[in-house]
């Protein structure tokens, strides 16, 4: 905005009744019409509408434009954690900084364009004298979560009888009516989520708002144009399973844009890392492996056979994941009272209540329990990123293969490795270097390595052998036991 905008908006907000505002530059606009000039201002100064929105610049964010310019009611359809409710929620930033309102109005009446019995007897009776107060573009959004209690009153209104008792008002008088959500939404954005849970009965309520503007209470049948702009979210398993989106209410909705989950990797962890409660988690050294790791287990699951596609894997699986694993590594931080220290492979370990509680299992990830689910998708991960850093595990050597790994198994047919997750820094430093032949590996072919990321990486090909069955891992309610896989299942004989 420039400069002289802003002095304008000051001088605006003093005025205080409808006279002033006539002798003002002030002109009625729709907020339709307020969100198209606003984009179509940003749009010709390169200025971003939608920030921290990321993954969605060459697909939702475009066709969300489109429907700003021509003016539609919008329809976000996706599974859970697609950013949904954040992109409608930054549409007020394409609202005008304040608007006048009718002082008074249950319904944010525009003193120029009254359309509430109230406020058209206010200026009958008061004419420019009649008062006005200032909306802020934060007080014009509304939001509603769609649930099967939802009733006519809730949205559009009813008859108040108390009302009427004290005001001594006959229930043909208009001014009984309590009005609801949608119409004191009136020139404001009203978000309605999850659409397919409301009953099929309360979103034919809907129909007349969207199209001719009038709405019914009670035998009262009143042309009430309401200036709103709708956004609704959906989720494509409810059109199906709970609920669903009454033909003709669809039909009324201008545009339907689908949202989609991030395309890779990169733009996931700008998610995670933008969404993530991170400011507690200080002197925490996260290596790139790890963070990745983290946002391919949402990857494996997407893909996953025993989790349900339908209900899909929200991005708050990642996020959740990452928090609980910088707070694995603060509890030790603090449990050993060390100033600093760097994560670890074991504090995954940590990850599996975070995973347990996002996915929806099929049958048969149900018979595995979600736990086993859980653990499978950080191993199914390992193996994913050990081929980029170590060589390729072939299932059949043939003959006068070399076998890379063969040291590495051969130091554990007579050792084992038992890392504890509470153990300090010193400590684990320590039992890394009781297995030289560990850290030779891992620098032969891990160039350009961090040497803080030496002991994580020595983990991490532990945990890929164990992932391949070339060693086994043992779980404790201490932390992991690594051996020979092989002697382990002759000593389970």
């Amino acid at each position: 905005m420039k400069k002289t905008e802003k002095k304008d908006c000051k001088m605006s907000i003093n005025i205080k009744t409808l006279g002033d505002l006539k002798k003002s530059n002030y002109a009625y606009k729709t907020i339709k019409q307020e969100l198209s000039n606003n984009l179509q201002n940003n749009l010709s100064n390169g200025i971003s509408s939608f920030d921290g929105i990321h993954g969605y610049e060459d697909t939702v964010i475009p066709d969300l434009e489109r429907a700003i310019l021509s003016g539609h009611n919008i329809n976000l359809l996706g599974l859970r954690g697609q950013a949904k409710t954040k992109i409608a929620r930054q549409l007020i930033n394409l609202l005008d900084e304040w608007i006048p309102v009718i002082s008074g109005s249950d319904i944010n009446d525009d003193p120029l364009n009254p359309i509430s019995f109230y406020g058209k007897n206010m200026i009958k009776d008061l004419g420019d004298k009649t008062p006005i107060e200032w909306l802020h573009r934060t007080d014009r959004f509304y939001e509603k979560l769609a649930t099967p209690d939802v009733t006519v009153a809730d949205l559009i209104g009813d008859v108040d009888p108390i009302k009427a008792a004290s005001l001594r008002l006959s229930y043909s008088d208009q001014r009984v009516i309590h009005f609801g959500m949608i119409p004191r939404a009136h020139r404001s954005i009203f978000v309605l989520n999850e659409l397919p849970d409301l009953q099929a009965r309360i979103q034919v309520s809907l129909f007349s708002i969207l199209q001719e503007g009038e709405i019914q209470i009670r035998g009262f049948k009143m042309r009430l144009p309401l200036d709103l702009q709708f956004i609704f979210t959906a989720n494509p398993e409810d059109y199906t399973n709970r609920g669903s989106i009454v033909t003709p209410l669809k039909d009324r909705i201008g545009s339907q844009i689908m949202t989609h989950y991030p395309k890779n990797l990169e733009i996931a962890k700008k998610i995670t890392n933008q969404e993530s409660n991170l400011d507690k988690f200080k002197n925490i050294h996260v290596p790139d492996l790890a963070k990745n790791l983290i946002e391919q287990i949402s990857f494996e699951a997407r893909e996953s056979v025993y989790i349900d596609p339908k209900s899909g894997v929200s991005a708050r699986l990642s996020i959740s994941a990452y928090e609980n694993l910088m707070s694995s590594s603060l509890r030790r931080m603090l449990v050993n009272n060390e100033s600093k220290t760097t994560v670890r492979m074991t504090d995954f370990n940590a990850v599996i209540s975070s995973i347990n509680g996002k996915i929806e299992l099929v049958y048969e990830g149900e018979q595995e329990g979600a736990t086993e689910i859980s653990r499978l998708l950080i191993i199914e991960s390992c193996k994913t990123f050990f081929t980029k850093f170590f060589p390729k595990i072939k299932k059949l050597n043939k003959e006068g293969y070399v076998d890379p790994y063969s040291e590495i198994k051969d130091w554990f047919k007579n050792s084992e490795l038992f890392i504890d997750e509470n153990l300090d820094n010193k400590s684990y430093d320590d039992t890394f270097k009781t297995i030289g032949v560990l850290k030779k590996f891992v620098k032969n072919h891990v160039k350009e390595l961090d040497p803080k990321d030496l002991n994580f990486m020595c983990e991490f090909l532990l945990w890929g052998l164990s992932a391949h069955k070339k060693i086994s891992i043992t779980r404790t309610s201490r932390g992991l036991s690594f051996n020979d896989s092989f002697s382990e299942f002759i000593n389970g004989i």
